[in-house]
């Protein structure tokens, strides 16, 4: 079975590297994605997706997508889609503007420059716009962010970048919240080690440390 590996807003498929040999390590082939973010348009990188799941049709194949990753696929793969790939797997995904992009496009100078994918993330009407994704896909969201008073959260549970409420869990068909944060997840074990498991089984049925 192949697993198309999708990273994040400003990262590259490096950052997907290591989950990529660990699954290799458990039998998977696997492939990355790579897009600039900053430089290619929104349109051009899901039409580009959406070339490469073609390609991988009709066979079995899993996706696995690390943040804007996971934005990307719902657009790629809107209701009554063709594609068929199981099982999706979001890491981190944010189903709703993240309070932190739109301060960082609000405070800082150089958001003009970060791109139209990082426009869109601190654009609520564009979530408002984005399909659900109608076929089963599981969250892996993580709670190892900062909470307080000095916390730009508050007190609500984050991975520090995203909040539970920023990730909709209750919109996917399964969810599994870890004590990890957004940025190292990809390569931590616990995150490695569910996405092996939902792998092996894409019907693996609700755990304790699942919601």
């Amino acid at each position: 079975m192949k697993v198309l590996l999708i990273h994040g807003l400003g990262r590259s498929p490096l950052s997907v590297f290591g989950l990529s040999q660990y699954l290799q390590q458990a039998g998977y082939r696997t492939e990355l994605f790579g897009y600039s973010s900053r430089v290619e348009s929104y349109v051009q990188i899901i039409e580009r997706l959406q070339d490469r799941l073609w390609e991988m049709e009709p066979a079995r194949y899993g996706i696995v997508a690390h943040s804007l990753g996971a934005v990307l696929v719902r657009s790629a793969i809107p209701p009554h889609s063709a594609f068929n790939p199981d099982p999706i797997i979001l890491l981190g995904p944010p189903n709703q503007s993240p309070r932190i992009a739109q301060m960082a496009q609000r405070f800082s100078p150089l958001s003009p420059l970060a791109g139209e994918c990082f426009q869109n993330l601190a654009d609520p009407s564009f979530f408002q716009q984005l399909p659900k994704l109608d076929v089963p896909h599981t969250i892996i969201a993580g709670t190892n962010g900062p909470c307080g008073t000095w916390s730009i959260f508050g007190n609500e549970v984050n991975d520090g970048v995203l909040t539970l409420n920023e990730m909709q869990l209750d919109d996917c068909s399964r969810s599994v919240i870890l004590p990890v944060n957004h940025i190292q997840m990809l390569n931590h074990p616990l995150v490695q080690q569910t996405i092996l498991q939902i792998l092996a089984d894409p019907a693996l049925k609700q755990d304790p440390s699942s919601t």
